[in-house]
């Protein structure tokens, strides 16, 4: 009797899970409110120059990523007028865990499964209701490196962790890799070759029909840069530069195609 009991105790967790698997995949394809973004800073360094930085954070340094989607929605003739709703939460001092540096591996598996953890633990005892997508981004002092960890966005969770400079004059280039990874959580896919970081013709150019081809003018958000030649790529100085191109419309359901 206590075996019947516990199994059919897992079933209805097993259906609960599944139902609510559903109803996030439902509400994350038909865009008919906008999707919650808390965006959540984290030091990643002591010095005293990101912390100056933390401090000076607001949520108007994350609004250029809520007008370049609502932009992209209007010039893709979508029916609503704001995908994304950003809320910065304050900075907290738990450290997420490391990226594996190989992606594909177990390690990513067991990663996947720490950051759902992490994301979880970190809104866990919040006073604010959990949002849709949970983006945590680390920020790190230029002067000590130029080089910092790669960040990911997750669909399953709708998790990112996202790696930035503690710099105002790195504000615009941050907004790229937080809007870029933001699209990662709701089902886009990268669109440049992961061996040498360049645009994938055609789904990686904003314009793959242009004459002559090259230099691109603007930026597949997806590619991360753009084609000036054959040969060598550029990253867009802002979200001005950026556009969201028909195969990334397709994947995140705002296309009809």
């Amino acid at each position: 009797m206590w075996k019947k009991l516990r199994i059919s105790f897992l079933l209805l967790i097993l259906a609960g899970v599944a139902a609510q698997a559903w109803l996030d995949k439902k509400r994350f394809t038909n865009w008919q409110v906008p999707m919650d973004v808390g965006i959540v800073p984290i030091a990643g360094d002591d010095t005293k120059e990101t912390r100056a930085y933390l401090d000076g954070l607001t949520r108007a340094d994350l609004l250029p990523i809520e007008s370049f989607f609502q932009h992209e929605a209007l010039r893709l003739k979508q029916p609503f007028a704001t995908p994304f709703k950003i809320t910065l939460y304050p900075v907290t001092e738990r450290a997420p865990p490391d990226i594996p540096i190989h992606i594909r591996t177990l390690s990513s598996m067991l990663w996947s499964l720490r950051i759902r953890y992490y994301a979880w633990s970190s809104f866990r005892d919040s006073m604010k209701s959990r949002p849709d997508i949970r983006l945590f981004v680390v920020y790190h002092n230029p002067t000590l490196s130029r080089s910092i960890p790669h960040s990911v966005g997750i669909e399953k969770g709708h998790i990112g962790l996202v790696h930035a400079f503690a710099a105002i004059s790195e504000n615009q280039r941050n907004q790229i890799v937080i809007a870029h990874e933001l699209l990662h959580t709701v089902g886009a896919t990268d669109k440049y070759e992961a061996t040498s970081n360049a645009p994938r013709y055609p789904e990686g150019y904003a314009q793959p029909d242009q004459q002559p081809r090259y230099p691109q003018l603007t930026t597949e958000l997806m590619a991360g840069r753009r084609a000036l030649s054959e040969t060598r790529a550029q990253m867009p100085t802002d979200l001005d530069y950026c556009l969201i191109g028909p195969r990334t419309a397709q994947e995140i359901h705002w296309s009809a195609d």
